[in-house]
């Protein structure tokens, strides 16, 4: 505290203090739009935004949500309430209005601004939660509301005075899945956005010549984090995309010769699939990163053989910050499958059931402490103290640690299937399953046994074109697993369940498969 009385750790002033240092340089391309905003630009719409917010009565503490695709909007209030100590909460509108009610009824937002694509859904929101001031952007037709264009034109663009803020003062409440629950408001306070910022710089080696797209929703932490804010910590470029499109996403990072571009799996899949990939130049990006879920190595061996190149795998959470390892460019083909080792501000541990570590080359539980750990979850106490014990924060994530220092993630705790008293990780049975070249996804839960206490049942959704049976994938596992970790069981469908956060629910497959002992097509495979 001694320190930060005389140097706060908060991140009110980044935008401020990187727009004195490069005004005229550009920051952003809105790519629906094509304007390009400039750092000064940002930071007056920014300033605009936090002065006409405090008029309506906003202050430190209060919340302010959007509900809208991504747009300089997100931008202006993510910033614009950093200045003046309130609470950025923004509203996943993927969800449905029943879920958004729950949402809005905890983080009770003084304000939601909203787009035109989601006026019926606020709306039904409307019904269920008092929301004192609604705001319209983009032509939204919204009975009421305020015109959010209108007032920020007439606001002040000066610098708003900072109110008392330190690293600890919250900045963001973003809600995580709510698989297992109730979905928990992570409270992302000022420190935890300055130190990802801080650690993504410098591990991951970006700079003011780097360019990236941002094509992931901006209500997760992803679409945030992993290169927005740091890039405009630097004083690099964002190309900011509505939402994902495949043929536009490639023509849009050739064009503008991005440098580092994130994706999840399926658009990696999704680009290699799309007509325009094999004529596609991407000579000046640097290196791409692969996040939201594991990345299966047939999949980066596939791009690679395509495209050259590097292809790094990512790992974070909203709660410890998304961009958690790094490794070199030469690290991501020798190292493949792995995440690497972790940001230079950061430690991490390995622990077992008792919170004891585990020795490398064994699986255990990730637990990670440093500035970059969010401060627990909004109005929650008991989820809080579950998942943050002495400043380590569970991840509940399972991995392991070669003899060289490289992490390699196994799977959700709760996913480990216990068979005959041996551990198998699901990440591990899904990686292989997923290099079969019929196998499009793959999701593994547990079943009861009479003889093992419990055996893996794999759900599987083939390739459109590809007709596998279960013996065929069974056979590929052996020689690639344990027996002990082959599934008894192989379930084809046509789709996984996904939360609106992107996960496979394993709780409806559970339900759906186990507790009513429904299949397509099984086959016993369990031989020990």
């Amino acid at each position: 505290m001694a320190y930060e009385s005389h140097y706060p750790q908060h991140a009110a002033d980044l935008l401020r203090v990187r727009a004195e240092l490069t005004p005229g340089r550009d920051a952003l391309l809105d790519v629906a739009t094509g304007t390009t905003y400039t750092y000064g630009e940002l930071n007056a719409r920014a300033n605009r935004t936090a002065n006409w917010l405090r008029g309506l009565g906003v202050g430190k503490g209060d919340r302010v949500s959007i509900l809208a695709q991504n747009s300089v909007h997100t931008i202006d209030l993510l910033y614009g309430l950093g200045k003046i100590g309130a609470i950025f909460a923004p509203l996943n509108w993927r969800l449905t209005a029943r879920e958004l009610v729950y949402i809005a009824g905890d983080c009770a937002p003084r304000v939601v601004v909203c787009g035109p694509e989601f006026t019926g859904l606020l709306a039904d929101v409307c019904q269920e939660v008092d929301i004192p001031v609604v705001v319209s952007i983009e032509g939204a037709d919204i009975d009421g509301a305020l015109v959010y264009e209108e007032c920020v034109a007439t606001a002040s663009p000066d610098e708003p005075q900072l109110p008392p803020l330190t690293g600890e003062d919250i900045y963001c409440i973003l809600y995580t899945s709510g698989t297992t629950g109730r979905p928990k408001g992570a409270m992302i306070p000022h420190r935890q956005v300055l130190w990802n910022c801080i650690n993504t710089v410098i591990s991951w080696g970006l700079g003011e010549s780097d360019i990236s797209p941002v094509m992931t929703p901006m209500f997760h932490a992803g679409g945030l984090f992993i290169f927005l804010t740091p890039l405009f910590y630097v004083g690099g470029k964002i190309l900011l995309a509505r939402s994902f499109d495949s043929e536009a996403s490639l023509d849009l990072i050739q064009r503008e010769r991005a440098t580092v571009v994130l994706g999840v799996p399926t658009l990696f899949q999704m680009w290699m699939s799309s007509p325009s990939f094999a004529a596609a130049d991407f000579s000046h990006v640097r290196y791409f990163v692969s996040g939201g879920a594991p990345c299966p190595v047939s999949l980066i061996q596939a791009w690679r053989a395509a495209k050259g190149g590097y292809l790094r795998q990512g790992y974070g959470l909203t709660e410890v910050g998304v961009n958690c390892f790094t490794m070199t460019d030469e690290e991501s083909i020798s190292r493949i499958g792995s995440v690497g080792k972790p940001v230079i501000h950061s430690r991490m541990r390995i622990v077992n059931e008792k919170g004891e570590d585990v020795v490398r080359g064994q699986t255990g539980e990730l637990i990670i402490y440093g500035p970059h750990v969010c401060s627990g979850y909004w109005r929650n106490p008991e989820a809080t103290g579950e998942a943050l014990q002495d400043g380590w924060f569970h991840t509940g994530d399972m991995a392991r640690q070669d003899v060289d220092g490289f992490y390699y993630m196994a799977g959700r705790y709760k996913d480990m299937i216990i068979s005959g008293g041996e551990n198998v990780y699901a990440a591990e049975v899904e990686t292989v399953f997923l290099e079969h070249p019929a196998v499009r996804e793959a999701a593994l839960i547990g079943t009861p046994d009479d003889k093992w206490g419990e055996v893996g049942l794999m759900v599987v959704v083939p390739h459109d074109k590809a007709a596998p049976v279960a013996e065929e994938l069974l056979d590929y596992c052996h020689g690639r697993l344990a027996r002990y970790k082959v599934p008894k069981r192989v379930i084809f469908v046509d789709e996984l369940p996904y939360s609106p956060y992107g996960k496979v629910m394993k709780a409806v497959l559970r339900a759906r498969y186990v507790e009513n002992d429904r299949s397509e097509q099984t086959v016993d495979g369990s031989g020990r």
